[in-house]
């Protein structure tokens, strides 16, 4: 345990390199007089509590939140932490059912549920590719919007129903992580890191400087909107219509309510997927391939094969959410497929537990629905949000769930073990 001089003196330096960030950040700011002239404003008290604040936290975590999580961590807690994860994961998954019945949801607030359930979905998908294979991808958003421009394409040129462009769209994107599975197949860590992320960037500025196909800067409109087996949502309520077949008063909100159940049942089927081909031995291969590549090719596993099938099943799943996101807006344009979104959709992963499936979820309703609920704050949100992030890296290095159970243990291995001896064999 660090004694109280170590803590003091860590804590005074955390002080000192937040006094140096935020003396330009939150100390001073620019800002205009009533006869329009630029002045420097001060903000020494905002900027005091905030070095105060670092000073504290430091302090506790070097006296007794590291210690203590130090003690408490082992293996004796991971039976207890598995129950309550599935418990948890089945509260949950209930909330998500009934949550347009609760009494008190307006369409706001399905609104961003099917937001939060997006990145979610998008989450899953990324992380097939970095949590279970191990390869750091920054360009992910790229599959996000191929699978929204192949889906406005296909619609409005081909006029294709939105059931039959979704699985068209994944394909696509599929097809387009293999491409870019095979250029960096001898590529790891940073250069990998690099290398995905010039591919995002490539597509946007495709997107964005392909005006005759993808409308440029200007985005597509008017994308058709999907229909509940060929009825539409209008406010009609013609016999031909949702509300009309089912003798229901016409409203906006039954189109919210499809659409929330339709993200969630898309983010259901990236979860079972991803947790039924983690038990194949394509699942096991990733997962060797995450944990050292040299010892997964003495094995005799094929690691192009193994790289290839994580990109394009973490694509194809990012097409399917891109595909959703177009239907869902009826507008896109390549502002909305920036790094940016590539980096928050890493950030769910890494902040949820690289591997978990459950942990990706939380880290997306934290992230996304959270975010929502300090927009009152202004400019402090961003502050709010990163010191956030910063507490759960250093409370949780490993990620909100990060304990994951393995694919394939020896249960055993302490029975053969004193078996071998006790013959003589060991």
């Amino acid at each position: 345990m660090k004694s109280v001089s170590d803590a003091l003196r860590d804590a005074a330096k955390a002080t000192a390199i937040a006094l140096g960030l935020f003396i330009v950040m939150v100390g001073l700011r620019t800002d205009v007089s009533p006869t329009g002239a630029l002045f420097l404003r001060t903000r020494w008290s905002e900027l005091a509590m905030l070095c105060g604040f670092v000073f504290v936290a430091r302090l506790a975590i070097g006296l007794w939140v590291t210690p203590r999580f130090m003690r408490e961590a082992g293996a004796s807690m991971a039976a207890p932490l598995a129950r309550i994860g599935a418990f948890f994961a089945a509260g949950l998954l209930v909330v998500a059912v009934v949550l347009p019945a609760i009494p008190g949801i307006d369409r706001g607030q399905l609104d961003l549920a099917i937001l939060v359930l997006t990145y979610v979905m998008l989450g899953w998908g990324l992380n097939i590719v970095v949590g279970l294979a191990g390869l750091l991808d920054l360009g992910y958003v790229a599959f996000y919007a191929i699978g929204a421009y192949s889906y406005a394409l296909l619609a409005q040129y081909f006029g294709l129903s939105f059931w039959v462009c979704l699985p068209l769209a994944g394909i696509l994107a599929a097809f387009w992580g293999i491409l870019l599975g095979f250029p960096v197949l001898r590529l790891r860590g940073d250069y990998l890191a690099i290398v995905t992320l010039a591919f995002g960037e490539i597509i946007r500025i495709v997107l964005l400087n392909w005006v005759d196909l993808t409308g440029g800067p200007n985005g597509i409109g008017g994308i058709p909107r999907p229909t509940f087996f060929g009825l539409p949502f209008n406010m009609s309520g013609d016999p031909d219509s949702f509300a009309g077949f089912f003798g229901l008063e016409p409203s906006p909100t039954h189109r919210v309510v499809f659409l929330y159940y339709l993200i969630l049942a898309l983010a259901l089927l990236t979860n079972w997927v991803t947790i039924r081909i983690r038990r194949q031995p394509i699942g096991r291969a990733w997962e060797a391939l995450r944990e050292d590549e040299v010892a997964c090719r003495a094995l005799g596993i094929n690691v192009t094969t193994t790289k290839l099938t994580a990109f394009a099943l973490g694509a194809m799943f990012g097409g399917f959410a891109g595909a959703f996101f177009a239907t869902r807006q009826a507008f896109i344009s390549p502002e909305s497929f920036t790094f940016i979104e590539s980096a928050i959709i890493l950030a769910i992963v890494v902040l949820g537990g690289l591997g978990s499936q459950l942990g990706v979820a939380v880290a997306a309703i934290v992230m996304i629905g959270g975010f929502e609920l300090f927009r009152d704050l202004g400019e402090w949100r961003m502050l709010v949000f990163g010191a956030a992030m910063v507490v759960i890296m250093v409370l949780r290095p490993r990620g909100l769930v990060g304990s994951r159970t393995p694919t394939v243990a020896l249960g055993q291995r302490r029975a053969i073990g004193a078996e071998y001896v006790g013959e003589g064999r060991g």
